[in-house]
């Protein structure tokens, strides 16, 4: 209840104010908030926000572009379709900044060094866009999110004379290669990001398009100038994170997991080969997982809006075929288009090697022990069919 009340409270008064002119003073400031990343995976890469402050009129808002619509019909199956839209959020500055500080993420601002027009431009822009008939957009992770919001709109404010330099250090990456930099190459985030999205991400992104980041936008702001001045005025770090130890998860990782999962898949087919016989459980077990897996990847492909889904070789050894050839590993002896089907299988896991080695897509580190468990168990099934 208290709840609904300041929700309520918050659209009263906006709707108020926003109605009627609201003029800066010259004191006013606008400024870029960079938020630190956060424990879970949907905050590994940080927030953007601008904070609008104008001590005179009384004002400090923090407008940012990361609002999830939980009404929304059909919520789950839009957003796995790629075609969920998120919203335009405004805060009072205390609450944004005790929710931030609450989860210990830092933050980092900087002043933009803009005109008098041009913050009303700006700040004109933001209110227009709060309003519900305006507020949403259709995200896009790499081209429409919290931080290219905050490029773009800046941009508006200054009739798209920004001119963006590229930051001290910058180094030339992929697509993928920045998301993993924020990411521990062996956790679950990892493994879910490097198995659903494809090749596409793995060409190299243009230096504009490393602002899909907060922490970018961040670095690229503080060297960009416009109409031949500095963008950013002065920079401060308002709260710094305190660092603590990281848990020990290595025995709950995916290279863990599915090492022992490649053990035991390796264990059987030793033992099989051994008494020489087949395990047709395991078989159907393997077939169907890798499969289904296959099918939601091609999903993701041809039945999304997802732009980063698009041409995933991890279909090479998810194959989406094996859900339905399984019929044949329920027989005592294999059918000789079965036995070319094997071969098929290894083949394509030699090409996945060689997609990795020459950098047309990597791969998923915790998928390794798996990778050589298939290998291993299709070449037995070719021998045994013999």
């Amino acid at each position: 209840m208290k709840h609904f009340l300041f929700s309520f409270l918050l659209f009263v008064v906006t709707q108020l104010s926003f109605s009627q002119p609201n003029v800066l003073s010259e004191r006013a400031e606008i400024s870029v908030l960079t938020i630190g990343p956060g424990s879970s995976l949907n905050d590994s890469f940080g927030h953007s926000g601008f904070r609008v402050k104008d001590p005179i009129k009384g004002i400090d808002l923090v407008f940012n572009y990361g609002i999830y619509d939980f009404n929304t019909p059909n919520f789950y199956l839009k957003f796995a379709q790629g075609r969920l839209n998120y919203l335009c959020g405004m805060n009072y500055y205390e609450d944004f900044y005790n929710a931030y500080i609450s989860q210990n993420r830092s933050i980092k601002a900087q002043v933009l060094n803009l005109d008098a027009a041009e913050k009303q431009k700006l700040f004109d822009y933001l209110r227009n866009n709060i309003k519900p008939a305006n507020r949403r957009y259709l995200y896009d992770f790499f081209y429409d999110n919290c931080a290219t919001k905050i490029k773009d709109v800046t941009n508006i404010a200054v009739n798209n004379s920004i001119e963006f330099n590229k930051p001290k250090n910058f180094k030339e990456a992929t697509f993928r290669t920045l998301i993993n930099n924020n990411l521990n190459a062996n956790s679950w985030g990892s493994f879910g990001i490097n198995v659903a999205l494809g090749s596409v991400i793995d060409r190299q992104a243009p230096a504009e398009d490393h602002m899909f980041l907060p922490e970018n936008i961040y670095r690229f702001f503080e060297v960009a100038t416009v109409n031949n001045k500095p963008l950013v005025k002065s920079e401060t770090v308002i709260y710094k994170k305190i660092e603590t130890p990281e848990a020990i998860t290595f025995f709950t990782s995916p290279l863990f997991v599915f090492g022992l999962i490649a053990i035991f898949i390796l264990y059987i087919t030793y033992k099989d080969k051994k008494h020489n016989k087949r395990s047709q459980w395991l078989d159907i077990i393997l077939f169907s997982v890798t499969g289904i897996i296959g099918i939601l990847l091609l999903l993701l492909w041809f039945a999304t809006d997802h732009k980063g889904t698009h041409q995933n070789y991890n279909l090479l050894w998810a194959f989406a075929l094996n859900v339905f050839v399984i019929g044949q590993l329920l027989k005592p002896k294999f059918s000789i288009w079965f036995v070319k089907y094997l071969k098929l299988l290894v083949i394509l896991m030699c090409l996945l090697t060689l997609h990795w080695i020459i950098g047309v897509q990597v791969f998923s580190v915790g998928l390794i022990p798996l990778l050589i468990a298939l290998l291993a168990r299709y070449v037995y099934l070719i021998r045994v069919s013999r």
